[in-house]
């Protein structure tokens, strides 16, 4: 949160000009999409900014509204991609009898199941339950949201009642940054969304795991960002009815048009305010340190992969390269579970130029220094995914340009059959490597924030 009151996120009411977070960049064209200038940056800023927060907050209606204080409530925005609710019953008794792991499951509940003491809005809710899909919205839980009779939490109607404001989540993929990383930055974005509740940044607020597997993540230390409490799961209530005072069912990682997996993101702009506070939270709360440096040397990180397909063949000899340029300092590192996460978030924090072949380590770029770059050996045939990343971050990306300077182990034997460039090895022409990595440490070495940074740490140490 900012303490200078006198700036304001972006979706505030009467925020705007040099009081907001941050101002959408797009210093390239636009390329057709839009008829101006002014167009390009409101475009951006509404599909990966804190623009798409205020949307959300401008598309907020009740689907569940109360007469009085101790009523129900509920609302939601448009495709019910975000709702929120208060003095919530959901019923679990029937996870009782239900063997069977669950996970991105539509029939959870069943109609009944969730419910309030409100006046429902059935037409309007139903309406706005078009997106039915386990990652797309919360329209597979909320179709079946009911007035019931009387105040459950008054009338003793719940077997359990949950005080804190609980964050309930339907989460992609653990094992793959990329994409546990899109639950974590539509977290933070839902957190903004929620801003009017007075817990809208506190870590004491539980989450809800809407599965029966038990989370186990390299990235787990990623939560401690977000709460001081362990994670629950569906095993954590089978059989009860429990009750939220507070509840939050926060926006969702596959939304069509959403942020991060599936933004279309406008031409020529760059740099979210939205993306670099999440960057700058994560940082933060995670005490990820930043250290001072008594030179300008540029540091260099290469991301060399322990798995049977990307492996760079001649990484060894591409590093020895670099590291003859006494103006470098590089280092090679595996990104895997012997290194904790916290730690690999500190290497990435302090390097100015990452370097990796396609694959979900390079999601690290959300969290290199604004000056930073970000070298994509080969996109593998993937050409949008880690440059649309950098770009909505804001820091630079390169990739390779000349596919005659490099060496394809074998044309790629995808599982499902067929040849696909991301299921082999290659190897990388040294000259060309070099200088791509040249062209991106001019980029670090010239940043103004760079230069700022090095004579500040400068100044420090003297």
């Amino acid at each position: 949160m900012h303490l200078n009151k006198n700036v304001c996120w972006g979706y505030e009411q009467q925020c705007t000009g040099k009081k907001q977070y941050s101002m959408p960049s797009c210093p390239g064209d636009h390329k057709g999409w839009v008829k101006s200038k002014y167009d390009q940056q409101s475009t951006f800023y509404t599909q990966a900014d804190f623009g798409f927060v205020k949307q959300q907050l401008k598309e907020m209606m009740v689907m569940c509204e109360p007469l009085f204080p101790d009523d129900s409530s509920v609302e939601c925005s448009e495709h019910l991609r975000f709702c929120r609710g208060r003095n919530i019953m959901i019923n679990f008794t029937d996870l009782a009898s239900r063997n069977e792991p669950l996970r991105y499951k539509m029939d959870v509940l069943k109609d009944g199941q969730i419910g309030g003491y409100c006046e429902l809005h059935k037409e309007r809710l139903l309406e706005h339950a078009d997106h039915i899909s386990p990652l797309q919205s919360w329209g597979p839980e909320m179709r079946y949201l009911t007035r019931l009779e009387r105040r459950p939490i008054v009338e003793g109607d719940c077997d359990v009642v949950i005080e804190k404001p609980t964050y309930i989540m339907k989460i992609d993929a653990t094992v793959n940054m990329y994409h546990h990383f899109c639950d974590f930055l539509n977290l933070y974005a839902s957190l903004h969304v929620n801003s009017t509740h007075s817990s809208t940044f506190s870590t004491d607020v539980h989450f809800l795991i809407w599965e029966t597997y038990t989370y186990n993540s390299a990235f787990g230390e990623t939560w401690q960002a977000f709460t001081d409490h362990a994670l629950w799961d569906l095993k954590t209530f089978r059989g009860e009815t429990v009750c939220f005072k507070n509840v939050v069912f926060p926006l969702l990682p596959r939304m069509i048009f959403g942020l991060y997996y599936n933004t279309p993101i406008i031409w020529g702009c760059e740099r979210s305010g939205l993306f670099h506070a999440f960057s700058k939270h994560v940082l933060h709360r995670l005490n990820i340190p930043l250290h001072t440096r008594n030179n300008s040397k540029i540091h260099i990180t290469f991301l060399s992969r322990d798995t049977k397909y990307r492996r760079v063949l001649n990484e060894d000899d591409l590093i020895n390269a670099l590291k003859r340029n006494e103006n470098y300092e590089v280092q090679k590192i595996v990104y895997n579970r012997q290194l904790s996460f916290k730690k690999q978030l500190e290497i990435t924090r302090n390097t100015d130029v990452l370097i990796g072949i396609h694959g979900a380590g390079l999601t690290h770029l959300l969290f290199l220094p604004d000056w930073a770059a970000v070298f994509e050996l080969y996109n593998c045939e993937d050409e949008n995914c880690y440059l649309d990343l950098a770009r909505i971050r804001g820091v630079r990306y390169s990739t390779w340009e000349d596919p005659s300077k490099l060496v394809q182990e074998d044309e790629g034997h995808h599982p499902d059959g067929g040849s696909h460039a991301k299921f082999t090895n290659y190897s990388f022409d040294i000259a060309e490597f070099i200088r791509i990595v040249n062209k991106a440490a001019m980029h670090v070495k010239n940043h103004a924030e760079f230069r700022k940074f090095i004579n500040d740490t400068a100044h420090d140490e003297l």
